[in-house]
């Protein structure tokens, strides 16, 4: 059951619970910055799956030691690599007791969980003056994104960065580029679509219970697995990646590919909050996992000289968004990473959006991929205006790193991030709810569902992780 709290009640009582795992004061802003020749020393919290490419990505740069590894399912075959890639890293399967006992020992840490596990490890690793790279999307309730701004706000000092890493590529420098010599500009409406197949799709959604208890593998601890979560019984289908598919775990295709696919859009067009998210079509509809397929519209309103603008979200098979005349060949970023289920197979219309302004239209795809002006005509009228783009100066791996140096500023800060990821908890919403939501960016409420706004904050935190909630 959700129970509906007001923030400043939230607040107040999770001030008064205290906590047994707040840091002491000694901890509090210890923050180190290495010298430019020092390398950064990583922990890393999730070390199985996309976890695991994450850590690579970081080492490979040549930029880092990893120094501690800690996942709850160590042993289990998907962490072997990890494990066997650094054998001299100090292994934890509690997050907590890592932190505790290297306290001294590191810098940073990379955070490879699933969305709702984001938090707590975020919020510890802060008030420890500790920089943190976290896999997108931020957190998995919009309350918690908040709070976790707030806490990174509170300390400067500290290097955060969201994990799309798109947003150091070529895409990014681009629209950057393109939007400050007005070649973007006077954006009204952009089709965003994620059509490829999603674990769920081969589940039956007529569905009235969560799935039934399995046993425990030896390796996994459960309750630490569901951190501030109230508690499911163990099944198979609740790990590994399947946790994307169920909303008390994950935030579906919307969280797992807008970070990919809107993310300069929502940084370089201002667009901060939307006043509305309706849900438009969602095949499949249930209480307990993401529908086969669907359609959101999210209303940004007037940005200073920025017309207001509509955002239509598209994901599954064969839910496509208008295509327009000289669209021709949907590419695919041949840099998207493979999900753990196989390669990426390309489809009808692959992972992108498509941008309509007053004058110009844009196709574009996700990740790092490029923009280009459509039809091709026009394409060539255009060519001699547009601007030289500068190359990226790092990967978003190395931008991390260089920022805990000193040396660079990190591309998707949480100030940044946080507000990008708080558009798709409202989408996540209006997918749970199959409504239409009023959202008011200034009160950061939602205005026409009492239901939908205690969404926001999520149920209470389970009992040991309140402490947590505090800023």
């Amino acid at each position: 059951m959700i129970h509906s709290l007001s923030r400043r009640s939230f607040i107040k009582k999770t001030t008064m619970v205290g906590g047994a795992l707040i840091m002491s004061n000694s901890l509090l802003g210890n923050i180190k910055m290495a010298s430019p020749n020092e390398r950064i020393n990583l922990v890393c919290v999730g070390i199985g799956n996309r976890a695991a490419e994450i850590i690579k990505d970081l080492h490979k740069t040549g930029l880092c030691n990893v120094v501690g590894l800690c996942d709850v399912d160590l042993g289990a075959k998907h962490t072997l690599d990890i494990l066997k890639l650094f054998p001299d890293a100090k292994k934890f399967q509690d997050f907590r007791r890592m932190f505790d006992e290297m306290s001294n020992e590191f810098d940073a840490v990379s955070i490879g969980t699933p969305d709702f596990a984001h938090f707590a490890v975020t919020m510890q690793a802060i008030d420890m003056g500790k920089h943190v790279y976290v896999e997108k999307p931020m957190a998995s309730t919009f309350w918690e994104v908040e709070l976790m701004m707030n806490k990174a706000a509170k300390h400067p000092n500290v290097v955060t960065q969201m994990g799309n890493q798109g947003h150091s590529e070529a895409n990014y420098f681009q629209f950057k580029t393109w939007q400050e010599a007005g070649i973007i500009k006077d954006v009204t409406r952009i089709d965003a679509h994620m059509n490829m197949p999603r674990r769920w799709h081969t589940w039956d959604p007529n569905i009235t219970r969560f799935p039934h208890a399995e046993t425990i593998p030896d390796t996994l601890d459960w309750d630490i697995w569901q951190m501030q979560t109230l508690g499911h019984d163990y099944n198979k289908d609740f790990v590994n990646g399947q946790w994307r598919c169920w909303f008390d775990f994950g935030m579906g295709a919307l969280g797992d590919w807008g970070a990919h696919i809107l993310d300069t859009v929502h940084e370089f067009l201002n667009l901060g909050y939307p006043t509305s998210v309706e849900a438009i079509k969602l095949d499949g509809h249930n209480s307990f996992f993401f529908p086969m397929s669907s359609t959101l519209k999210f209303h940004f309103p007037k940005r200073s000289k920025m017309p207001a603008l509509d955002i239509n979200w598209y994901d599954g098979l064969d839910n496509l968004p208008p295509i327009p005349t000289g669209y021709g060949v949907s590419g695919l970023d041949p840099n998207i990473p493979p999900p753990s289920t196989g390669k990426i197979e390309p489809v009808k219309l692959n992972p992108g959006k498509i941008i309509y302004s007053k004058n110009l239209t844009f196709k574009g795809g996700s990740h790092g991929s490029t923009l280009q002006i459509i039809p091709a005509d026009k394409a060539k009228e255009m060519e001699r205006k547009l601007p030289e783009v500068p190359a990226s100066p790092s990967n978003h791996f190395a931008n991390f790193l260089k920022a805990c140096k000193g040396e660079e500023k990190t591309r998707s800060s949480f100030d940044i991030a946080g507000p990008l990821s708080q558009v798709f908890c409202l989408g996540v919403i209006t997918q749970r709810l199959n409504n239409k939501i009023i959202f008011d960016p200034k009160k950061k409420e939602i205005t026409n569902d009492r239901f939908a706004n205690a969404l926001l904050m999520g149920p209470p935190p389970a009992k040991g992780w309140e402490q947590y909630y505090k800023v």
